[in-house]
Formats: structure tokens, C-alpha cells, sequence
């Protein structure tokens, strides 16, 4: 049940089948010369579309910002910062908590260190305010990182690499601007640098010209299936 789509008299029906709702979070981000800004948000949240299909779930539309880190100066990326994004976090949650929802999925297409660690704060802070709330957060990319490993043949692969390119071949390939070259970050770690560009002039993290339609599906139905079996746990968790 998409909550964009639904009336309020559907939302009390659907509390009669199930308090679950999938919370989908996104950024607008540079992902290369090649794919659109909105890439994080389009994969997560076209996979939880997928799983209201399949099972008794709600959906809330997504959280297109989020936090950036090392694509922050990039053309493009516009962000929020950490503590804008618990604020949001809890908000939402809180109030469809007043609603009667009770088990909260947060799931992430942006796998950013400080972003996650974000939303988990702001989950274990619920659960220690809110004694009969359930709340799961997962990062869709890490979720999908060991799958991808059986055929991405991109050892190295992450941001707007192989796994990402191949994803929007198969869900929006209108949207894939030619092809970037391979490519990868050279920060000089452990500092902490202002001008991230100087170091990642193409924003792209591995080789998106391995990329195939055929892959993006195989990752987008694996990532389907781990996020309803999510959901069947959570509501037989006591």
C-alpha cells in the first residue's frame, strides 16, 4: 500500500492487515557523467514498490536528501546535514507511530558511513522512548554487496560503478547518459579534505561499463525478496 495513493479510509482498512510500514530513504547525489541525481532514491524505492506487491505492507513516500560526504562539492549533490536528517527521521516515525503503525522498516539507497549511522541513532532512541515499536535499518547496498559478488565482475565496485549502473539499465535505461570511464576516489585517508573534486574529478567508484541490463535485474529481485523476508520477520518478532 503506497500511502501517496491511498485514502485515509484505505490507511484504517490496511491497520486492520498490518502496522508495518517501509520507510525509503534516498539522496540527491552526482553518480558520474552518466546516471541521474536521483540514482539512490529510484533503486530503493522502486524495490519497496515491488515488495507492497508481494506482501501486506505499507510504504511511505521517500526522503529524497540525505547526508553527503565525499560527493558533497560535486555538481549536483545537495544534502542535509546529520543531524537534519534524525530530525526528519523522527518526525516521521513518530507520527505514523501515532497512527497505530507500530514495526518501522528504514531502508537506505545511500550507504554513506554518517548517513546510516544517522538513522540508527535516531532507531535506538525509539525503541528505548516507544516500548511496543519494532524498527529495522538497512543499508540496500550493503544488503545486496554480497549477491552482487557472484557476478559483478568489478572487484572494487561502488558508487556509480558496475552494480549502480547496471541497476538503472534495467529500471529506467531512458535515464543513462552514455558511459563513464572506470574511475576511483584517491583521498588522501586518513585526512579530511574540502575540495573532494580535486580527488574524484568523475564521481565514479569502479567500472560502470561492465554494467548490464541483465545484472541490474538480477540484484534489483534479490534485493526485492531480502526486503519481504524483512517484513515477515519484523511482524513475527515479539
Amino acid at each position: 500500500m503506497l500511502l501517496e495513493n491511498i485514502t485515509m479510509a484505505d490507511f484504517q482498512k490496511g491497520l486492520k492487515k498490518t502496522k508495518t510500514i517501509i520507510i525509503p530513504f534516498g539522496t540527491v547525489e552526482e553518480h558520474g557523467s552518466h546516471l541521474p541525481l536521483s540514482t539512490d532514491t529510484m533503486q530503493v524505492y522502486e524495490v519497496v514498490k515491488e515488495v507492497a506487491k508481494r506482501v501486506k505492507v505499507f510504504v511511505a513516500p521517500p526522503v529524497h536528501y540525505g547526508v553527503l560526504t565525499s560527493t558533497r562539492e560535486h555538481p549536483g549533490s545537495i544534502g542535509i546535514s546529520a543531524n537534519s536528517l534524525r530530525m526528519i527521521t523522527r518526525d516521521i516515525v513518530k507520527s505514523a507511530y501515532s497512527k497505530g503503525l507500530r514495526n518501522f522498516i528504514l531502508i537506505s539507497g545511500h550507504a554513506g558511513n554518517i548517513h546510516m549511522s544517522a538513522l540508527r541513532e535516531v532507531g535506538e532512541e525509539l525503541i528505548d522512548e516507544l516500548d511496543d515499536i519494532k524498527i529495522a535499518v538497512i543499508s540496500e547496498y550493503d544488503m545486496i554487496r554480497k549477491e552482487s559478488e557472484k557476478f559483478v565482475e568489478t572487484k572494487d565496485d561502488g558508487h556509480a560503478g558496475e552494480i549502480e549502473t547496471s541497476r538503472i539499465l534495467y529500471l529506467a535505461p531512458q535515464l543513462v547518459k552514455g558511459m563513464a570511464r572506470e574511475e576511483y576516489p584517491k583521498l588522501p585517508k586518513p585526512f579530511l579534505v574540502r575540495d573532494k573534486v580535486k580527488y574524484w574529478k568523475g564521481g565514479v567508484w569502479g567500472n560502470p561499463v561492465k554494467a548490464t541490463r541483465e545484472k541490474g535485474e538480477k540484484l534489483f529481485l534479490f534485493s526485492v525478496m531480502k526486503v519481504a523476508e524483512v517484513v515477515k520477520k519484523v511482524e513475527k518478532m515479539k
